[in-house]
């Protein structure tokens, strides 16, 4: 394949780069458009829009708008620093180590904070796949050789993905449950269900819900992965589907939600849903994405294979999905309980028996008002102090039984427990974020 067509590329000698302070530099804060990379170099602007030409007939849309901005970026980066430099096949090493720190000094999307490293990833990922294709293609303006290599770019971190845990994800569901407005309640449920994307959710077909061999099945549009799926529909989402089509009627538009203008939804929107929910429910921000980590992690704790898991998400590479093996490795937590056990066997520190040990590990114990969750190990010999303990746990269904303790604890003007029962109450029926007596600390004496 032949690049644009080049009568006479500029010959110039490569030299020093000019210090940014001489030049007009732009590139820490604004993008430059290309009719003034056109207007300062014109050979530039036509290799690089010839190439998001072609890159726009077998890529995504968003592939493609990331792209074009890296190579903005990085086409005004040469201008101010080289501006000499006036065709592709000019670029050398040295600009792409100028680039790099250039890229590292730009303002990220937090106020006072440098650009992220995965941003930095993204745009020189970019560049340098612009490279590798127009050398493939044959493009006369095209340097000599790649000049960005795996060592250009920095180390990202690997962080485990953010899910919600269980008394938090029950929380939340429970606060969705008692949503009042239908559709909102129906694309949430929808997202912690089936574990979804935000992007597929706007994309679902009114007839995407199918039974087969008895069941009721979802198909999941082509999405991010370039690839569709079907799910299997938990019972509640079937009757939430059935309920929401009764209620609304023909879908105009052929998509089974859309917004009330009757275009889809976007992300953003998405976004606000879920953050409703999360406020109502008191649980701290929530994002959509955090609801398919939840479901991932759900569902792996609770034995479901790896692979069926990766069909279920839509994942292409096992990789995907043994991240969230990481998060709950059954392995390390026999080996350290054992261990544990051989240290306080070798300390003289009482241990409940096997069969008492195994059931704390496996089921929380029940409480008058609550759950307690402290491991067997740990056991404590304390009294009447479980609700102000960071392994206290409870929840909606034990609100009245909280409420009478609270009331008994006033009647005895003991008020620091009824403070602590306060605490409980509100964190479970309102906005307000539990106190510091859900992280195991007493309030002052009053």
């Amino acid at each position: 394949m032949s690049g644009a067509s080049i009568s006479k590329l500029p010959t110039r000698t490569v030299s020093s780069l000019e210090p940014a302070s001489r030049l007009e530099v732009r590139s820490a804060s604004v993008t430059w458009r290309w009719e003034e990379i056109t207007a300062r170099a014109e050979q530039l602007a036509s290799t690089m829009k010839n190439y998001l030409a072609q890159l726009a007939i077998s890529s995504r849309p968003a592939t493609v708008e990331a792209a074009d901005l890296a190579l903005r970026v990085f086409a005004g980066h040469l201008i101010e620093t080289d501006p000499d430099c006036l065709c592709v096949a000019d670029v050398s090493r040295h600009h792409i180590e100028s680039f790099k720190l250039a890229l590292a000094a730009r303002p990220g999307k937090s106020p006072g904070q440098p650009a992220a490293v995965a941003t930095i990833c993204l745009k020189l990922g970019m560049v340098r796949t612009f490279f590798e294709r127009i050398i493939e293609w044959d493009y006369a303006d095209a340097p000599r050789r790649v000049s960005i290599f795996a060592g250009d770019f920095p180390k990202r971190d690997e962080p485990l993905p953010r899910f919600l845990d269980d008394p938090t994800a029950a929380k939340f569901m429970a606060a969705l449950a008692e949503d009042p407005d239908r559709r909102r309640r129906l694309m949430v449920e929808l997202l912690a269900r089936t574990g979804m994307r935000a992007g597929e959710l706007g994309g679902l077909r009114d007839d995407a819900v199918f039974r087969l061999s008895g069941a009721h099945w979802l198909r999941i549009p082509v999405g991010k992965l370039h690839n569709d799926r079907n799910v299997p529909l938990h019972p509640v989402l079937i009757d939430l589907i059935a309920d929401y089509r009764a209620r609304r009627g023909p879908s105009p538009s052929g998509l089974l939600v859309v917004r009330n203008d009757g275009r889809p939804f976007d992300r953003r929107t998405v976004h606000r849903y879920v953050a409703a929910v999360a406020r109502r429910a008191g649980t701290g921000h929530v994002h959509p994405h955090q609801l398919r980590h939840t479901l991932a992690t759900q569902l792996i704790n609770r034995g479901m294979s790896l692979e069926a898991i990766a069909e279920m998400l839509g994942h292409r590479s096992p990789r995907m999905t043994l991240i969230y093996a990481r998060i709950s490795n059954d392995s390390v937590a026999e080996q350290y309980f054992r261990a544990t056990q051989a240290v306080e066997v070798a300390s003289g520190t009482p241990i409940a028996d096997e069969e008492a040990r195994l059931l704390a590990r496996s089921h929380p114990r029940l409480l008058a008002n609550g759950h307690c969750t402290r491991p067997a190990q740990l056991d404590c010999s304390y009294q009447t102090i479980c609700e102000g303990c960071g392994f206290f746990d409870t929840g909606p269904e034990f609100i009245p039984i909280l409420r009478r303790q609270k009331d008994s604890a006033v009647e005895q003007a003991d008020f620091e427990r009824s403070h602590i029962f306060q605490e409980l109450i509100d964190g479970l029926t309102t906005d307000k974020p539990l106190g510091r007596n859900a992280q195991g600390q007493l309030p002052p004496p009053r």
